[in-house]
């Protein structure tokens, strides 16, 4: 017998807000959190765009040990994390005594890598390095961080599917539990925000070079978009089992009731049609629900010509003749990688739970392809109890949820 998965909690650290609250307000005014920071401009960028995000001052917080091998995105997963857990009711004795597990999206430590490389080549001494370099500059450094930091005991691994690995994570944390392997699982995703961890992105000319207009530049599936801007922070999401939710009294947010995947195999970066259509249908198919029931649709669009009108085909193909809302919340985050698939399962709910849509900003002209989609540029004013949210990479991983309010 599968067994249900519920959401249990949330917490955020995002351009949009330092909590769920603030991330709530932004949502609902449609207010943007990029910038141009001139630094970036300096080190020779093509795009000066970027999220505005702060690092987050820990320091009465985190030992100085627990800071030594935390990089920039672990301090922001560590916030958010917090403040899911705080949400979900789950205390340290909680986890002390049961297995909760840990499944974190993170697929760079860019900084971090940086850092040890310029003290080789300068210093010629690879002692000088410090001992938390190792622990920064792993891909499983958000997760093996977390894990020492709560005492968590279940599983302990990092999702590492590019700009999928917070969706992915959340959907194999909800198998792991729907087949008993794991009661109570601590999901998301995190992104560094650096200009170390985009540089290469910046190269390949993939970000929008609208500096003079910061919060009109990511323009999802507008027909004069010109590129992403790079986000990033952390977005955490509890799951578990809902006989572990009602025996422990939890906050039963929504139910967890289908999760699809996908590879295109296909172009290591451009995205095709099919791969995404039976990502979709897939966890349309396994919700077993019908599609006329799911009320919003979280796009993966992140404002790039080709990306975009793809996805758009995509939607239109499984849809049919249906039209429910689609956004991208990345018109106002930006792309937040790594983390996007998880934020924007948060950004979803904060919508369902509150009665509205965020706008879809800058959406001022439709392409051939977004024409056929029903997005709205302004809030939308609307009470749905279903979302399907979309997560796409590089080297064409695929990853779809939809969520149920309960």
């Amino acid at each position: 017998m599968k067994r249900r998965v519920v959401i249990t909690g949330m917490g955020i650290y995002s351009c949009l807000g330092k909590n769920l609250e603030a991330v709530q307000t932004s949502l609902y005014h449609g207010a943007s959190g990029i910038i141009f920071d001139p630094v970036r401009k300096e080190m020779g960028f093509r795009s000066g765009l970027t999220a505005n995000l702060e690092l987050p001052d820990l320091k009465s917080v985190l030992s100085r040990n627990q800071r030594v091998y935390i990089p920039e995105q672990g301090l922001y997963a560590y916030v958010s994390t917090a403040e899911a857990l705080q949400n979900a009711g789950i205390s340290q004795d909680y986890m002390d005594a049961h297995e909760v597990g840990l499944l974190y999206g993170n697929d760079s430590s860019a900084d971090a890598v940086m850092n040890s490389v310029d003290i080789m080549r300068e210093k010629k001494n690879t002692t000088l390095i410090g001992s938390g370099a190792i622990f920064k500059s792993m891909n499983s450094t958000v997760s093996m961080n977390l894990a020492c930091i709560f005492k968590l005991k279940g599983i302990n691994l990092t999702i590492s599917g590019a700009c999928a690995s917070g969706s992915h994570a959340i959907g194999l944390g909800s198998l792991l539990i729907r087949w008993g392997l794991q009661d109570c699982i601590v999901c998301g995703g995190a992104q560094e925000v650096n200009p170390y961890s985009v540089g290469s992105f910046d190269g390949i000319s993939a970000f929008s070079v609208r500096e003079n207009e910061p919060t009109k530049a990511s323009r999802p599936f507008d027909r004069d978009r010109d590129g992403l801007v790079p986000g990033g922070g952390a977005a955490t999401v509890i799951i578990e089992s809902h006989e572990s939710a009602v025996k422990r009294g939890a906050p039963i947010l929504a139910e967890i009731c289908g999760y699809g995947f996908s590879s295109n195999g296909d172009h290591i970066s451009v995205p095709n049609v099919d791969g995404p259509s039976r990502s979709l249908q897939m966890a349309i198919r396994e919700a077993g629900i019908d599609i006329r029931e799911i009320g919003y649709v979280n796009a993966h669009a992140t404002s790039t010509p080709v990306g975009d009108r793809n996805e758009a085909k995509a939607i239109a193909n499984v849809f049919g003749d249906y039209r429910p809302e689609v956004t991208s919340t990345k018109s106002m985050t930006g792309h937040e990688m790594w983390m996007a698939g998880a934020s924007e399962v948060i950004y979803s709910m904060l919508m369902m739970k509150n009665g509205f849509i965020a706008p879809n900003i800058n959406f001022e002209n439709p392409d051939e392809d977004s024409a056929k989609l029903n997005i709205p540029a302004s809030r939308i004013d609307k009470h749905f109890d279903m979302f399907l949210s979309n997560s796409f990479g590089f080297g064409g991983t695929n990853s779809t949820l939809i969520v149920k309010n309960i």
